[in-house]
């Protein structure tokens, strides 16, 4: 039903984002998505692109007078350091001497650059990062700040936090409350909690002073779902794995979970499974979230939340042994203008990227051209639910 589309390399003159689906009528509020932007920049332990980079999404099509058209929308965000790049980057034909310049053929343990010169059969790895590179993830933030408009007025919100930072990590594996989840922005790694927040920084300034890089761990929170999302009849239907190819295929993403996730392994079945509840004021609740929101690939009523480990990015300023693609002889790996950490970065970028599927799956259960019809579709199907759950069975004669 929704589906987007990027281009473009790190150091090329934009990135572009198309996004087909939405239906008209959803708001778009360009500040909101160049707020998204100014996140995806920021955080501690972030290194010198970001002070180049001043993101603004600039709108091609699909929105007219703030609002989608129902026709594909195109978003373009300038890279200014494209600038200093135009020789290297240059989509005409150059000269051998600039074809050389800040080409680099010592690829990375870690990075796309082996697996993609062999995919591509290429020496200079350049041809490889400038698209594998992480900064395609603005295109993504962009793109999900338009899916969150929409969810936005649906009533369903996303919001992310660290939780780890190398061994730095929250007090327990108890879920942070949503209303806590607001005040994640004032902290340098977006952590709901000060003291662990302090740990953290310290893991990225030793890990700097070492020339080393940290990784750790986001999760991602959505409330305000309606029950009923995805679909147990097939596999490529179910929700829960589609969000997690999703937030897999973010840059540094190794794995993920949802709800307690891998506690689930070693957990009894007793006390792991969130009991069923009824009462009159509260309606159908459950007494925890430990399946984070789902079952069998389906919503269940309850918040989705689901974690992402990123691994440490593998520029190092310490680089790690390597060969030269031309000469096969050993080489350090190269070095890139780099971060020391980006866990607080791609909890936004996991956020995009949970909007852009919950969307998804909203338009796929209530469908409609129009964001008056979706909205209509949705309210109906909630008067039924609590028509459902307020039937009583009739007395016995």
């Amino acid at each position: 039903m929704l589906r987007f589309l990027t281009a473009g390399e790190s150091h090329g003159p934009a990135l572009t984002v198309v996004v087909d689906g939405l239906p008209a009528g959803v708001p778009v509020d360009r500040s909101a998505i160049d707020r998204d932007l100014h996140r995806r920049q920021g955080g501690y332990g972030r290194g010198g692109r970001m002070k180049i980079e001043s993101d603004a999404v600039e709108i091609l099509s699909g929105v007219r007078h703030g609002f989608t058209l129902g026709s594909p929308v195109t978003l373009v965000i300038r890279n200014r350091d494209h600038e200093n790049w135009k020789d290297v980057m240059s989509p005409d034909p150059q000269p051998p001497e600039a074809r050389r310049r800040r080409a680099l053929r010592h690829p990375r343990p870690g990075h796309a650059d082996l697996a993609g010169a062999l995919k591509f059969l290429t020496d200079d790895l350049r041809s490889v990062l400038e698209r594998a590179s992480a900064r395609e993830t603005t295109s993504r933030v962009a793109a999900g700040g338009l899916a969150r408009g929409f969810l936005s007025v649906a009533g369903i919100e996303v919001r992310s936090h660290v939780t780890r930072i190398g061994e730095a990590t929250l007090p327990s594996r108890a879920e942070i409350p949503w209303e806590q989840l607001a005040s994640v922005e004032a902290s340098p790694v977006r952590c709901a909690d000060e003291e662990a927040g302090a740990r953290m920084i310290a893991e990225i300034d030793r890990a700097k002073k070492e020339g080393n890089t940290v990784g750790g761990e986001f999760e991602v929170v959505a409330r305000g779902l309606p029950p009923g999302l995805g679909s147990f009849a097939q596999w490529d239907r179910r929700l829960d794995g589609r969000l997690g190819q999703a937030l897999l295929s973010i840059q540094a993403v190794k794995a993920v979970s949802l709800g307690a996730g891998f506690e689930a392994g070693w957990i009894p079945g007793a006390s792991f499974h969130d009991e069923i509840l009824y009462d009159d004021e509260r309606g159908l609740h459950r007494g925890s979230n430990r399946a984070g929101g789902l079952e069998g690939g389906v919503t269940n009523g309850e918040e989705v939340r689901a974690r992402a480990v990123v691994k440490p990015i593998p520029t190092l300023l310490m680089p790690l042994r390597s060969i030269d693609m031309r000469t096969k002889e050993p080489e350090s790996a190269s070095v890139e203008r780099s971060d020391t950490c980006v866990v607080p970065a791609a909890g936004v970028v996991g956020e995009a990227m949970v909007c852009l599927v919950l969307a998804d799956a909203l338009l796929e259960k209530f469908g409609g051209d129009s964001l008056g019809e979706t909205l209509g579709h949705l309210e109906a199907t909630r008067q039924q639910w609590k028509a459902f759950l307020s039937r009583r069975p009739p007395e016995e004669a």
